[in-house]
């Protein structure tokens, strides 16, 4: 039978520990100077370390190397026992299945004893949280007062289960998530070893469903290597269940199309393709989650492919971070919602109640009446990657004014400096400069800079009061001009007629997401 490689690959020397080098660092230390505590408590997620650390520190107290700092050296006889499961002094106990007070007391009974081997008699409990409270009660006054040749070492993934009287006992070490980027280079070092062919994207897919853990990692890389073939991100996302990438970014691009049946079909196409409901909702709330870090500046932390970085962009540019927000809550709910059971209702709900919008609202005016949509007109749906055309200026004969300051400007000045204008915006509002870069020059008419968007989503944030007089003042910094700006849809009923006052009720009407239905 061979050997698991979580069990193949477990470290056997401190500086083969990942990402745990501040536990690392302090337990070597302890070792060398003498210093070993007779109780520790190894907290955090399951797979970053605990028993592994556990059974170096075990290696080390008892290790024959003359030099301290060399322990464990793992070539002593040793060593070589607690690799092999033979030490006889490391007592390693499961609380799960051994977690009552007759359990701790013949523990107790035993633990006078003096070593057989080694130096140290070292006990690690696993999962210590499940002693019962007689059992834990049972095990205060040994790990007080422990004889000088026991060292305790209690493994936990659930630290709030302890009680305060056994924690005050010990010294504690709280392990860390194993880093995305460290996971995936154990895995690639692993696979030119073992001779496992894997393509780079399989293993970041392997990694992120890992949530951190080095073990749960290696153990789904043994599972798909063992059919000897090549692990393709194909082969994970069946294995594990979950939808491939674009999928996901069809999702979100439904809800910022504001189209709840595109979404509904491309959830129901994930699923149909052997997507699990739970994985595929996780999925999303992982992806608005890293289109928030874009929109907070902190797009450094988001680990995904170029390709799908520049959609990201694309989407946290075409949302406010107040409605990420919105829209996060409302799909991390469905990863937790039982209303449907296995079934795809909360994901479903989900994508509905993101893009539920208030009721038609009515504004009439004595030049027109204008009526607010619920959602884009079909000339206006935009694929994620499809290039946006720029539509043709209705007045192209216009191309210079007098601006309110009387200063003379033309729409090719405009467009020398709209690089600059975004960003000057940028250190005032990111979000703005990102509307900014998005959006394209259209004409100046009647003296008024109008600006086009690809959608309405974009036009109405652009349109609001604050971004409107930020971008003005900024454009009055590159050119001394003072020019009111309007933004309208590409090719859409917002887009003004020449006669309508840019500045007057009409405009401001249009700003509020209105649509001319009717001209008296």
């Amino acid at each position: 039978m061979s050997e698991a490689l979580y069990r193949k690959w477990r470290p056997k020397l401190w500086d083969e520990v990942i990402s745990q080098e501040h536990i690392v660092r302090t337990l070597k230390n302890a070792v060398v100077a003498d210093r070993v505590a007779h109780a520790y408590l190894f907290s955090g997620p399951r797979g970053t370390g605990k028993t592994t650390a556990a059974r170096l520190l075990a290696k080390a107290v008892n290790c024959l190397n003359p030099d301290p700092s060399k322990r464990p050296c793992n070539e002593c006889e040793h060593c070589k026992s607690v690799n092999e499961n033979r030490f006889m002094d490391l007592v390693e106990i499961d609380a799960a299945s051994n977690n009552g007070v007759d359990d701790v007391r013949e523990l107790r009974d035993k633990i006078n004893f003096s070593p057989s081997q080694g130096q140290y008699r070292i006990y690690i409990i696993d999962e210590v949280h499940m002693l019962s409270t007689p059992a834990f009660n049972a095990l205060l006054k040994t790990l007080e007062e422990p004889p000088a040749h026991a060292i305790f070492i209690l493994a936990t993934t659930e630290i709030h289960k302890i009680p305060a009287t056994v924690l005050s006992r010990c010294q504690r070490f709280e392990f860390q998530r194993v880093q995305m980027a460290d996971i995936v280079k154990h895995l690639k070092a692993i696979c030119e070893k073992e001779n496992i062919q894997a393509e780079p994207e399989a293993l970041i897919s392997i990694a992120r469903q890992s949530s951190g853990g080095m073990r749960d990692a290696i153990s789904l890389l043994d599972q798909l290597a063992t059919n000897g073939e090549k692990i393709t991100i194909g082969m994970v996302q069946t294995v594990l269940g979950t939808a491939p990438s674009q999928a996901v970014i069809n999702i979100i691009q439904a809800v910022i199309d504001m189209e709840a049946g595109t979404g509904l079909n491309q959830i129901q196409a994930a699923l149909d393709g052997g997507a699990d409901v739970q994985n595929l909702a996780k999925q999303v709330v992982e992806y608005l989650r890293n289109i928030l870090l874009f929109q907070m500046g902190n797009n450094d932390q988001v680990d995904v492919t170029s390709e799908i970085r520049t959609v990201m962009n694309l989407h946290a540019n075409a949302l406010t971070s107040a409605e990420t927000l919105r829209i996060l809550r409302l799909f991390n709910a469905a990863t937790t919602d039982s209303r449907g059971g296995s079934s795809s209702l909360g994901l479903e709900l989900a994508v509905v109640e993101a893009v539920e919008q208030p009721s038609p609202v009515v504004v009439q005016t004595q030049a027109a009446v204008y009526e607010r949509r619920e959602k884009p007109v079909e000339a206006e749906k935009q694929p994620v990657r499809q290039e946006k055309i720029d539509p043709t200026p209705p007045n192209q004969g216009i191309k210079q004014v007098k601006s309110a300051t009387g200063s003379t400007v033309t729409i090719e000045q405009i467009s020398a400096v709209w690089k600059q204008l975004h960003f000057a915006v940028k250190p005032q509002d990111p979000t703005l400069a990102g509307l900014i870069n998005s959006g394209k020059l259209l004409e100046i008419r009647e003296g008024v800079l109008i600006i086009s968007f690809a959608s309405e989503i974009l036009q109405g944030r652009f349109n609001r009061p604050e971004n409107l007089e930020i971008t003005r003042k900024a454009l009055f910094e590159l050119l001394k001009v003072d020019l009111p700006i309007q933004a309208v849809v590409s090719g859409s009923k917002n887009a003004l007629p020449s006669h309508i006052k840019q500045d007057g009720m009409v405009a401001a009407a249009s700003q509020l997401g209105g649509e001319i239905v009717d001209i008296q």
